[in-house]
């Protein structure tokens, strides 16, 4: 794998207690070009960067280095977690995202991702539940990697996590959080779960509003096949699996 190092950004600082990376979160740029971006993020002015950009000819471009804390998660939070910066990598691919024309992410990008990402988890001992999405950490706010982003294929690589199907056995295990009649028992019992999985859910219990922003934050990572914001039965049913997943392992 060849880093290169013809861009580097002043807009890092040291990780609070020295912490290691113990997340990996993946950004589109939502620019015209990688060296639009690029620029960008070696702006001073800009207050900014990310430790690694990934070009659509799959060129990775090393900004910031890994041991330094990159400015990339913004407010945001995981498990708790609410100095991002301080325990993450940040990794931005060049995509225009939704700002402009969301195109597919490219071949060569995933290839060049998937070998980024093999290094940096083996560096840093992370679990691959632990490599996840802009919109993950700052759901009410971040829309970034989207839903064209191919989870699937570091899933078969092994470099990130999607929930099983449920099985039967397992539903029974925790039969309280089966789908109601009741919708505001089902926002209920999702936002629960939802946080126990690792989501910030406190914006949730002051703005109803933003409890849409949640599940369509979610329904990009995990669901796909429906990115609307609306807790249908499908994605109720992957949350509640998701969450089973994590409870019994």
């Amino acid at each position: 794998m060849k880093l290169i190092h013809k861009y580097k950004s002043v807009n890092f600082n040291i990780r609070v207690k020295n912490e290691s990376p113990k997340l990996i979160i993946l950004h589109y740029t939502a620019m015209f070009s990688s060296h639009e971006a690029l620029t960008y993020l070696s702006n001073p002015k800009n207050k900014v960067s990310s430790h690694f950009l990934i070009s659509k000819s799959g060129d990775i471009f090393n900004l910031v280095d890994v041991r330094y804390r990159a400015w990339h998660a913004g407010v945001s939070c995981w498990k708790k977690i609410r100095d991002i910066n301080s325990n993450s990598v940040g990794i931005e691919i060049d995509n225009s995202g939704h700002l402009h024309k969301f195109e597919n992410y490219r071949k060569e990008q995933i290839a060049s991702l998937i070998d980024l990402l093999k290094y940096l988890m083996k560096k840093f001992k992370i679990h691959p539940i632990n490599i996840i999405g802009h919109s993950d950490i700052a759901p009410y706010r971040k829309i970034d990697p989207g839903e064209k982003f191919p989870w699937r294929i570091l899933y078969k690589n092994k470099l990130s996590f999607l929930p099983k199907k449920l099985h039967q056995s397992k539903s029974k295990f925790l039969e309280k959080y089966f789908l109601s009649k009741s919708l505001k028992d089902n926002k209920r019992k999702a936002i629960h779960m939802l946080n126990e999985i690792g989501y910030e859910v406190i914006p949730c219990f002051k703005d109803s509003d933003k409890f849409s922003l949640l599940i369509k934050a979610y329904q990009m990572h995990f669901v796909r096949t429906k990115v609307d914001g609306q807790l249908d039965i499908k994605t109720y049913e992957i949350i509640k699996g998701h969450f089973i997943e994590i409870l019994i392992n």
